[in-house]
């Protein structure tokens, strides 16, 4: 018997699956260079085609707070359950929260 995999994306063929709209489409430019301040609320939105610094799929659709920008990349506080946890994610993988 072959053992199953654990890696980094399994048991997520919906949830980092793209509308057929998006499929095949590289992230846009707004969203590559928005600049995001420290305390400022963002959504964790993963982005399948882009590989590098791609957040585990636990984290999609979490809320967190930038802390400060490493590199590309920025350092975001994401509450899980009662832990909180920092992340490095690059920006094609963060959208802005509006806060309704």
């Amino acid at each position: 018997m072959v053992k199953h995999s654990k890696g980094n994306r399994t048991r997520s063929r919906k949830l980092l699956r793209k509308s057929p709209r998006e499929r095949g489409s590289v992230p846009s430019l707004s969203r590559l260079m928005y600049d995001y301040q420290p305390g400022q609320k963002v959504i964790v939105k993963v982005n399948s085609s882009v590989h590098n610094g791609m957040p585990h799929r636990r984290y999609q659709g979490k809320v967190g707070t930038v802390l400060s920008k490493r590199g590309r990349a920025y350092e975001v506080k994401v509450t899980l359950g009662e832990k909180e946890k920092t992340i490095i994610i690059r920006p094609e993988h963060l959208v802005p929260f509006s806060g309704r």
